[in-house]
């Protein structure tokens, strides 16, 4: 049975096109940036470029680790090597819990764009029918990334880049309005201040921390990358900054254009109604609400090849069954892995449907999957960190990008992790923390063999 990828699939620009498809920037924006308007107010900005500090670090450490232990498990592999193998199938584990937690807060954002096309737009704002045709988007989404990584990169390109387009042109038509008929809010310093209200700080920093997760898809997709330059590592990495300039644009021009109070309602599709507010009229709404559904499943599409090639790793490895660490001689992809993922993942939407409110998907789903990035981002920091140790010495250049670094960025958001589950209702952290927890009944005892060293370049 086959268990190796296809390698040198995917060229150093497709894996900057997958790391910015997976922070998704339509998507975040029209999902998050209303509850963060309503955590941290007019602070939004500043909590999106300090909170994109640690991030860095965290993609200098996915950079330094890619390059010298490229592996389809990313911070499962590193860490089981460089620490134990307990504690890299935790952060394997906290990956897989933040994927299928997900597929909801994904689904359902499409579902709603999907259907503001229709007739009748209050069919948006419907759980029921939302969730329906989220879950018809879920499974056509998986039968593309069943055919392979080809197609499903090509597929990618032409998606993201439509989609930046649209965005570009949207955030310009913002700046030219507010030019033109004066500002709700004028751009302003205090923007980028530290006055957060108590409580504020660390549920903003959760937002932040979501808008930005997703690049890290380039390090799973290491062995089908070409490795010649590094092209996974400098991928996600280069990534973190094109997102910041999207997010930082979008919460500015929202400042600009609209009230506090109105921008903090605006949690159905917050990039269509900032076209339509820049004078785009409803073509642009439109074209806003074609670039949510082309994010909504380009981020789709990245979570699932995280979640297919964590887990794809884990089994090759022995931690999960090894069923899973099998891939499809034909398409040289791991599709049992797709088929667990497409039954949990519509299992998911299904619940989802039994809940009151869209916007309470949202803010539930948003700050659990926040506590398990900030754990596996966190782990995968420090083992860069402890990695690369002795560099002090010998070229401390790298000392500083690959170890300092990374270990404050990790310190940072374990620390946030843990003070902001002292701030969490009894649902939020049964999702957060259970969800780590349930992963004790698939632990095994007797450990597993590592995964493939599959290069050991310097970085």
């Amino acid at each position: 049975m086959a268990t190796q990828l296809k390698a040198n699939a995917l060229s150093v620009i497709e894996a900057l096109v997958m790391g910015v498809a997976g922070s998704a920037p339509g998507f975040s924006i029209a999902v998050a940036l209303a509850t963060l308007l309503a955590s941290a107010g007019a602070l939004a900005p500043g909590a999106l470029l300090i909170f994109a500090v640690p991030m860095v670090g965290i993609s200098l450490a996915y950079k330094g680790l890619d390059a010298r232990m490229p592996n389809a498990g990313a911070a499962y592999e590193w860490t089981s090597r460089i620490f134990n193998k307990t504690l890299g199938y935790f952060s394997g584990w906290a990956l897989l819990v933040a994927s299928v937690v997900f597929m909801v807060t994904g689904a359902v954002p499409l579902g709603s764009a999907t259907l503001s096309f229709l007739p009748d737009p209050s069919l948006a704002g419907n759980v029921l029918a939302t969730t329906g045709v989220g879950a018809l988007w879920f499974i056509a989404i998986g039968v593309v990334l069943i055919t392979g990584i080809s197609l499903t990169s090509k597929v990618q390109m032409i998606m993201s880049t439509i989609e930046l387009v649209i965005l570009t042109v949207i955030v310009i038509a913002a700046g030219l309005h507010a030019l033109k008929f004066g500002a709700v809010n004028p751009l302003s310093w205090a923007w980028f201040g530290l006055g957060y209200a108590p409580g504020a700080f660390s549920a903003s920093a959760l937002i932040v921390v979501f808008f930005y997760w997703g690049w890290d898809v380039t390090a799973n997709l290491g062995e089908e990358t070409d490795t010649a330059h590094h092209g996974a590592g400098n991928g996600g990495f280069i990534s973190v900054f094109v997102t910041t300039v999207y997010f930082l644009a979008f919460a500015g021009a929202t400042l600009v254009l609209f009230s506090l109070k109105e921008g903090q309602g605006l949690s159905d599709n917050l990039v269509y109604h900032l076209a339509v507010r820049a004078g785009l009229g409803q073509a642009g709404g439109l074209a806003a609400s074609f670039a949510v559904i082309l994010s909504s499943v380009a981020t789709l599409e990245t979570q699932m090849l995280q979640f297919s090639r964590t887990l794809f790793a884990m089994g090759r490895d022995g931690a999960m069954p090894r069923t899973f660490g099998v891939v499809s001689p034909r398409s040289q992809t791991p599709v049992r892995t797709m088929y667990l993922l497409l039954g949990l993942g519509l299992a998911m939407i299904v619940l989802a449907s039994f809940v009151s409110t869209v916007s309470l998907i949202l803010s539930d789903s948003v700050k659990a999957i926040a506590i398990q990035v900030c754990y596996y981002y966190g782990v995968a920091g420090l083992a860069c960190a402890w990695l690369y140790r002795d560099t002090r010495r010998t070229d401390p250049r790298a000392f500083l990008i690959c170890a300092v670094f990374p270990a404050l960025s990790a310190a940072a958001l374990i620390v946030l992790a843990l003070y902001a589950l002292t701030t969490f209702d009894t649902l939020t952290r049964v999702v957060g923390i259970g969800g780590l927890i349930v992963g004790v009944l698939f632990l095994r005892p007797r450990g597993y063999r590592g995964g493939p060293q599959t290069g050991a370049a310097q970085p």
